[in-house]
């Protein structure tokens, strides 16, 4: 008996949309890295991008636990002594809120060039607005998936 391996061709992707409004950010970032890797699915091939197309709506009204709102979150400019820090609830109040939930994905996936091209399959959008209806996409609810994933509070 051998293992059978999809082609690149057999590859069925869909498109999901998630609404991120009262869902906690790290569960959320567990459940769109597993989609965006393709994990779900019995045909699951770690080297190939077999995952699918995930929308991301209401990205600024995600809950964080804790004291997470205060963890800085540092960059470097590449200029000497240009190391620079915000807050997450500074970026998430800020112009683009929808960086938090991409880093917090992006971090869930292994690094490498097929995590890179698995990256471009997320979009992220701040408000309820997508232009992304023409795909149909379907809708994940990842409020009912566990109780854990809304914050109560």
């Amino acid at each position: 008996m051998k293992t059978y391996s999809l082609k690149a061709g057999e590859i069925d992707k869909k498109w999901i949309l998630i609404d991120a409004e009262g869902i906690v950010l790290g569960r959320l970032a567990s459940i769109i890295a597993t989609r965006l890797r393709g994990k779900h699915k019995p045909s699951f091939t770690p080297h190939m991008d077999m995952g699918d197309n995930v929308i991301v709506i209401n990205a600024d009204k995600v809950q964080l636990t804790g004291n997470k709102r205060n963890k800085p979150n540092y960059w470097h400019t590449g200029y000497p002594g240009g190391i620079k820090s915000r807050t997450t609830g500074q970026i998430l109040e800020g112009r683009f809120p929808e960086r938090v939930v991409m880093q917090a994905v992006k971090r869930m996936l292994p690094g490498g060039p097929l995590s890179r091209q698995q990256m471009t399959h997320l979009r992220v959008y701040a408000g309820a607005e997508h232009p992304h209806e023409a795909q149909q996409p379907e809708v994940l609810d990842v409020r009912v998936m566990n109780k854990k994933n809304t914050r109560s509070a």
